[in-house]
């Protein structure tokens, strides 16, 4: 029953009561934080440009070495710190040969690396307005200094780690995607909850690999959408 307000009609007090207000609840987010893949989310990442890169040098047969690469994880022991540089370069020059330097091996490597549009950036900020945001990346000792660059010359940003609550690189952790325990760790380290907390990839293993590690996860297919039209769709930002 609403509340009761009496008020003087002909000389005699009449009693009136008012509807109760209705109270609006604001809406319940159906995520507390937001998990985000770097390469191909973030920054733009083409990788037949290290494929190209290569072949200038005069390796014309790039498919050997990512064949070869697969076959005794190369690229897995590189992205979970357990092969140094030192070692991925060696590995480099037994399956292309020896004449190339350091030099011309990283050069190529990090051929593949695009930038950060300020969109992008801009972004990371509206979300961390609303939701606590991390990243967790698969990539490399060699890879990490050089987009670091990139992004420090591109972007001004000196601390790229700074832009989120708390960033995670497989090489650091020792462990990558799509394994349970890379998504565990980086949670862990913030009172996550898997199944609050949103993880956004473009490669449907690690989307596949983050579901079957409890958490939501959603595929960015960037033939069709880019990271902004998802956070769009998903309701994640207003604009």
């Amino acid at each position: 029953m609403g509340p009761v307000y009496p008020f003087v009609q002909n000389g005699s007090a009449k009693i009136e009561r008012l509807p109760r207000r209705l109270l609006l609840r604001p809406m319940k987010r159906a995520f507390d934080t937001i998990l985000l893949d770097l390469g191909g989310v973030l920054i733009d990442v083409d990788y037949h440009a290290s494929a190209a890169a290569f072949r200038a040098l005069g390796h014309a047969d790039f498919d050997t070495l990512y064949s070869q690469a697969q076959q005794d994880h190369l690229f897995d022991g590189f992205e979970t710190g357990a092969l140094s540089p030192a070692q991925f370069r060696d590995r480099i020059r037994e399956i292309l040969g020896h004449e190339l330097t350091d030099a011309m091996i990283d050069a190529s490597w990090n051929a593949m690396l695009g930038s950060i549009p300020e969109e992008r950036i801009q972004l990371v900020g509206q979300l961390k307005e609303h939701y606590q945001v991390l990243l967790l990346s698969n990539t490399n000792a060699i890879h990490v200094p050089a987009f670091e660059a990139i992004i420090a010359k591109e972007n001004g940003i000196s601390d790229f780690k700074s832009l989120f609550h708390g960033a995670y690189y497989s090489c650091e952790i020792g462990l990558r995607k799509p394994d349970a325990d890379a998504f565990h760790h980086a949670l862990e380290q913030h009172g996550a909850v898997r199944e609050r907390t949103l993880f956004i990839d473009d490669s449907i293993q690690h989307v596949h690999g983050a579901r079957a590690a409890g958490l939501r996860a959603e595929h960015l297919d960037l033939s069709k959408e880019d990271v902004i039209s998802l956070a769009r769709r998903l309701g994640l930002t207003t604009a």
